[in-house]
């Protein structure tokens, strides 16, 4: 007499079941290796086309450039004074704009 218990096989529903985790599980790993290789081969030509500037800026005496922002025609430079200078995309200032702080609350 052997001491091994003797193993019933799996119901017809759990042996269903089983399949379809097991193709689920295959499914996933692909979608996830797809998705990596679309993002891996993808992402490092999306910075190629960045916007111009010009290679100087004609900053008044004394400001620092805190932020700066492009648009149609136009470059924004925020300064930590609190202004908001406008420039032309050849690098010459067009407009400036004060910027008023929040009040304190």
């Amino acid at each position: 007499m052997s001491d091994t218990p003797i193993e019933p096989g799996l119901p017809p529903s759990l042996r269903l079941l089983k399949g379809l985790v097991i193709v689920l599980m295959i499914t996933m790993i692909v979608g996830v290796i797809t998705v990596v290789a679309l993002l891996v081969t993808r992402m490092p030509n999306a910075n190629t086309a960045s916007p111009a500037l010009p290679a100087s800026l004609q900053m008044p005496a004394g400001t620092t450039a805190s932020a700066i922002t492009q648009g149609r025609g136009w470059i924004g430079v925020v300064t930590n004074d609190n202004r908001l200078l406008i420039f032309t995309p050849q690098g010459a200032l067009q407009q400036e704009i004060t910027i008023a702080p929040l009040p304190t609350p």
